[in-house]
């Protein structure tokens, strides 16, 4: 079962909202089922609000997360609210504020929350596979007919794309990589930043930009597959240092009892394999999680961040502040 209200906007300096990812009605009308209260779930809220940000351009991220709100309903006994930000300085302000609970980061942008004041603590992190450490890579792109640009070297002079100000893979390590090659990522390139990883490789396709960056399943995988590009079309001319998996946090206010279960939960039975073993996916193929079609979470603590801390000290970036 998954059920979704109206939430109130979140906004960070230019308004920025968080537009709810409707549900049918039979769906709302659908509450998880009572379960007898203990001294211990006294304390506990009596909806938990999730938030996250689409990793491209989509209507349907309530879709993708469904199971794992399915499943934390389930065993929470409690109603599980999802909203969608346009951005991550919504999520950021939401959990600043308290009003969002429960949050999909990337890794920057977990630690920017850190920095603007938000206590969290990591409920999990994004992986391909129980045994898989889990981490990926920023590209950086070009027209594979674009004779010009063989080498983030080349990006000098372009039109350069990137994802967010508060993207790891589609502006931190990014600037690093620009400022390893000599580079000023704002005085050096004309910068755009395209909204979304899928906006950044298309409008390099499109070319709106001469270059751009983007994760590397956006590029290796996702748009190739939903037929947007062609394989071969794109070109990848740099690749970063492997970035550490992207963490679902909770707010450290929270009851420890309830933050225990939210982590249990997310680590033992928000994956593949137990969502198939428990019936809530027929299928291993139907059941990738979140819109990056991910196995699932594994344990980490917020030391697991440091190297991205590492990034923000090397750049100087004063999106780190």
């Amino acid at each position: 079962m998954f059920s979704s209200k109206k939430f109130g906007a979140l906004a960070a300096g230019s308004a920025l909202a968080l537009v709810l990812a409707g549900c049918s009605a039979a769906e709302e009308a659908e509450a998880p089922a009572p379960t007898e209260t203990t001294d211990e779930r006294a304390d506990w809220p009596e909806t938990l609000v999730f938030g996250a940000v689409p990793s491209e351009e989509s209507s349907s991220l309530v879709e993708s997360y469904e199971k794992i709100i399915e499943v934390l309903e389930k065993e929470l006994g409690i109603e599980v609210e999802f909203v969608q930000a346009t951005d991550y300085a919504g999520i950021i302000e939401g959990q600043v504020s308290g009003r969002v609970h429960l949050a999909q980061y990337g890794p920057f942008s977990y630690v920017l929350a850190g920095v603007r004041g938000a206590e969290l603590e990591v409920a999990g992190v994004m992986t391909d596979g129980p045994d898989i450490e889990p981490g990926y890579q920023s590209y950086g792109i070009a027209l594979a007919s674009n004779d010009e640009i063989n080498g983030i070297e080349d990006f000098a002079g372009k039109t350069v794309c990137f994802v967010d100000p508060a993207s790891t893979s589609g502006f931190l390590y990014p600037s690093e990589g620009l400022l390893s090659a000599g580079i000023d990522p704002e005085a050096d390139v004309t910068p755009v930043f395209a909204g979304g990883h899928d906006a950044s490789v298309l409008s390099v396709k499109n070319g709106d930009c001469e270059a751009g960056f983007a994760f590397d399943a956006m590029v290796d995988k996702n748009l190739i597959e939903s037929g947007d590009i062609e394989a071969g079309e794109i070109k990848t001319v740099w690749k970063s240092a492997v970035i550490a998996g992207s963490p679902l946090a909770m707010q450290a206010n929270l009851p420890d009892s309830l933050k225990a279960e939210i982590r249990r939960i997310i680590v033992e039975e928000a994956n593949v394999d137990a969502l198939v073993a428990s019936g809530i996916c027929s299928s291993v193929d139907e059941c990738g999680l979140t819109d990056e079609k991910v196995w699932g979470y594994v344990e980490r603590d917020d030391s697991f961040y440091d190297g991205v801390r590492k990034v923000c000290e090397v750049t100087g970036s004063s999106k780190c502040e």
